[in-house]
């Protein structure tokens, strides 16, 4: 076993962890805060750094917290806890800037925008791991940090109550043995009112009939509106409901259907969209990575056509009826990339919003936004390195994009993870 190393924390870094030297290395750590002094056992060295785990805080920060949840730490689901809410958001913007101006050569030097969330309660969805060992009932939990061990736990802080609930009545059916022995994952959304229940349920084989399944469900939680079960080895799928929920966002109604993605925190999303659309309107808007149409619809009513594209399946179903239902003159939808939308595509838009996955957006897709020349471009970002490098693109070219506005919207408290929207105008 490797000796304890004492570092001194310079700063936090983007993955949740603290960034130190020692003899010539660099250092992260998970759970610290800078200037605290530190003793850590290293868990993996390479030729420039070492990644270790806290073995005593020398000197702890004045502005360590106590965390909320019991979990903390083990659990792989937060890594902020230790920090209260507001030195988060700051810390948060210091990353962001910082990985801006590191990777994409971009110096922002105004006020990044905050929007904060409540920081704990915020969850409309989350998704429980199941484990069976052998003689003992199932646990329920999160996989802890970097492995696929289980962190069974009884409660989620950052989840909504609703999910909490539900969260006792599931660990309440497996203690009984009543659910399925090949039960391995079940995955829950509220809706806004935190008063509905959607369940995408996975087995490994569904021995049992699934409608006796979702009875069991259903009748330890009355809530349920929806329950998709997926038999991984038969590779089938078994609905018990209507097949979506439906989900308020300001004055709209979203249908969001079992297998879409919609964003995870149920204070944010109003203020997200107003921030987003903001005053636009004109002739054409494009929305790209649209989902189920959470910008499509309110810019649908704001401009004289919208396209929006979507390349999943299950949402741009939902996107589909979402636009339909939105009451807009003349919407329209692409169930395709944006890549293939965007090469046959000529028409200079008003504006063009962006929200796509980690990964960011291919390289050849940005080149066709900068010679269709938008006006302004929306981009809204889960991760602060593609951004940089996508935004650096963008702002490279003759006649590229400044950024105008800069906001960090704090979809996930207590985590690492930072989603930013930034408002990009062309130059003259």
């Amino acid at each position: 076993m490797t000796d304890p190393i004492e570092v001194r924390i310079e700063k936090l870094v983007y993955g949740g962890e603290g960034l130190a030297h020692h003899e010539g290395h660099t250092v992260f750590v998970p759970f610290v805060l800078p200037d605290e002094s530190v003793s850590i056992e290293p868990v993996e060295t390479r030729k420039k750094f070492i990644r270790g785990r806290v073995a005593q805080i020398k000197t702890p920060s004045a502005d360590r917290a106590v965390a909320l949840c019991p979990y903390f730490g083990v659990c792989g689901g937060c890594d902020y806890q230790h920090i209260p809410y507001e030195l988060q958001l700051r810390y948060k913007a210091e990353i962001l800037r910082e990985t801006l101006s590191r990777l994409g050569r971009l110096h922002w030097d105004e006020p990044i925008v905050p929007h904060a969330s409540p920081p704990f309660g915020y969850r409309n969805r989350v998704q429980w791991k199941i484990t069976r060992d052998e003689g003992s009932s199932a646990e329920i939990g999160y996989f802890q940090a970097g492995s696929q061990k289980l962190c069974a736990i009884r409660q989620c802080p950052i989840a909504s109550p609703r999910l909490n609930e539900a969260l006792g009545a599931i660990v309440n059916l497996l203690q009984s043995g009543k659910l399925p022995a090949g039960l391995r994952e079940i995955e829950v959304l509220a809706d806004q009112d935190d008063t509905r229940l959607l369940l995408n349920v996975a087995l490994d084989a569904a021995n049992e009939a699934p409608n006796e399944i979702a009875a069991l469900f259903r009748s330890a939680l009355p809530s349920i509106d929806t329950i998709l079960m997926h038999d991984r080895r038969a590779d089938r799928f078994e609905l018990s409901g209507q097949g979506y929920i439906s989900y308020r966002v300001g004055n709209q109604n979203y249908r969001i259907g079992h297998l879409s993605f919609f964003q995870a925190n149920r204070f944010v999303l109003d203020e997200l969209v107003r921030t987003v659309v903001g005053e636009a309107r004109g002739k054409l808007a494009l929305d790209l990575f649209a989902g189920v149409g959470l910008f499509s619809v309110p810019l649908a009513n704001r401009f004289e056509r919208l396209i929006a594209v979507e390349s999943n399946i299950a949402a741009a179903r939902d996107l589909e009826i979402n636009l339909q239902a939105s009451g807009a003159v003349s919407p329209n939808w692409r169930h395709t990339t944006v890549e293939a939308f965007l090469e046959h595509w000529h028409e200079r838009p008003d504006l063009v919003v962006l929200d796509p996955p980690r990964t960011g957006v291919a390289a050849r897709a940005l080149a066709r936004l900068i010679k269709i020349a938008p006006p302004e471009i929306v981009y809204l970002s889960c991760d602060p390195a593609t951004l940089a490098r996508d935004l650096a693109v963008l702002a490279g070219e003759p006649g590229g994009y400044r950024i105008r506005e800069l906001h960090l919207v704090d979809i996930f408290p207590q985590t690492y993870h930072i989603e930013a929207l930034v408002r990009l105008s062309r130059r003259a």
